[in-house]
């Protein structure tokens, strides 16, 4: 088998931050006094923060200064941090070890290709760091998803051809990005929402051998 590069997303791939996520945008929300709301927060999956912020304050029709603005930046990450830190092993989705086990043992290269400029951390609060050969996240690319170019650096690093690159991501915005850099896309989540990726399972339990080599050997849909 050729060797496959294998790039995860973090929140809601790896591990469930998006709860934790979803908290801080709803606090942050409330205290300008924004409605905010879990449909609201799926747009928000796997966009940067700055982005976030500029989404909610035009659902919330808000104008505040750069100042503010940075303010609140700083205010949401650290509410984010202090869940993050109480972090374990408990908090890998289930199914997860054990493919992340499987491509190590088979020696497909693995990367992180995430838009959380926390995700080192979280990585060594839930001892996986050992599992990834590459992490490309929020501190070392400029474009947020649906941009490829999370991707497109991670394919490099890992030293594989964007086709010959897989993308396990949960978010609307990140399977975009995984087919703008044509490579597979593997959604994690709800069928009718990732509708657009190659492959979609509720969660990886769902994923059993047989589908996990097909996914391995199948190449991307023109």
């Amino acid at each position: 088998m050729q060797k496959k590069g294998i790039i995860f997303d973090l929140d809601g791939v790896i591990v469930d931050t998006a709860k934790y996520h979803f908290l801080a945008w709803k606090n942050l929300a409330e205290s300008l006094d924004i409605n905010f709301n879990k449909k609201q927060n799926e747009q928000l999956k796997g966009v940067s923060r700055i982005e976030s912020l500029k989404k909610i304050l035009t659902w919330g029709k808000k104008r505040i200064s750069e100042k503010r603005f940075n303010e609140l930046l700083h205010q949401k990450n650290e509410e984010y941090l202090v869940s993050v830190q109480k972090m374990d092993e408990s908090e890998i989705l289930p199914g997860v070890m054990k493919r992340l086990k499987m491509l190590k043992d088979v020696g497909h290269p693995i990367a992180l290709g995430s838009a959380s400029k926390n995700a080192k951390t979280i990585l060594e609060r839930v001892n996986l760091m050992p599992y990834f050969d590459v992490i490309v996240d929020g501190n070392e690319v400029s474009k947020a998803k649906p941009n490829p170019e999370v991707f497109l650096k991670a394919a490099q690093l890992l030293g594989v051809e964007p086709e010959n690159a897989i993308v396990f991501e949960d978010a609307l915005a990140g399977i975009e990005a995984a087919n703008r850099a044509k490579m597979l896309s593997v959604g994690i989540g709800e069928k009718s929402i990732l509708k657009d990726a190659d492959f979609v399972f509720a969660d990886f339990t769902e994923i059993t051998d047989k589908h996990f080599n097909a996914i391995l050997n199948a190449s991307k849909a023109e």
